[in-house]
């Protein structure tokens, strides 16, 4: 009789995977996914024009974002995994064993729970994990992919990083990530920020 195989030290670690902390099986969808998608478009215009729009917009958004599993997959293997740092990965510091930090840090990555076929990204859950990097399941009827597609200015987006640069974006993640609900009130503070930085830019032109 053949022996039964015995699971491998990777089979049993994306075991363990799957099963992750609350906060990082997050799921947006209905009026709560609504609201945190126009919350992001405000904060993203609202980075962009701190920023001074120099760049063309596709562009700028690839510095704000890792966009696809292929380019979030990459970021997430560059970080270094949870054991051998001393802080979480928004705010990057010192490495142990001298470990030099990468020049991209995650905040969190927004995935679509409607993804065909799943193998595509069956594997960040756990490498997201290993990262200390929430993973915030976005699901809708037209499509999850569509909705994060919107973001970034393509039809389609399964998976985007939400790049750690201490802007208006990070700010509203930090809210997400500490358990505040993203509501409609935050478009006050948005308006105050656009009107703060076009005040900037209007001082920088006359100096």
């Amino acid at each position: 009789m053949p022996s039964r195989k015995k699971a491998s030290k990777n089979d049993i670690e994306i075991s363990k995977a799957s099963f992750l902390p609350p906060q990082e099986q997050d799921c947006y969808e209905g009026e709560r996914l609504a609201c945190l998608l126009k919350s992001m478009h405000r904060e993203i215009e609202s980075a962009r024009l701190l920023d001074g729009n120099s760049l063309p917009e596709k562009i700028w958004l690839k510095q704000q974002f890792s966009i696809g599993v292929n380019d979030v997959t990459r970021v997430l293997e560059r970080m270094v995994p949870s054991a051998q740092v001393g802080s979480s990965p928004q705010q990057p510091s010192s490495t142990r064993n001298n470990c030099k930090a990468p020049l991209v840090q995650l905040q969190a990555v927004l995935l679509a729970s409607d993804c065909n076929p799943r193998w595509l990204t069956k594997h960040l859950p756990s490498l997201a994990s290993s990262r200390r990097v929430p993973l915030i399941f976005v699901k809708d009827m037209k499509g999850g992919s569509l909705r994060l597609g919107e973001l970034v200015k393509l039809k389609t987006a399964i998976a985007i990083g939400v790049k750690a640069k201490g802007n208006a974006i990070n700010q509203i993640f930090e809210k997400i990530l500490h358990g505040d609900e993203v509501r409609q009130t935050d478009r006050h503070d948005s308006t105050n920020m656009k009107i703060e930085a076009m005040a900037e830019r209007e001082l920088f032109v006359k100096n």
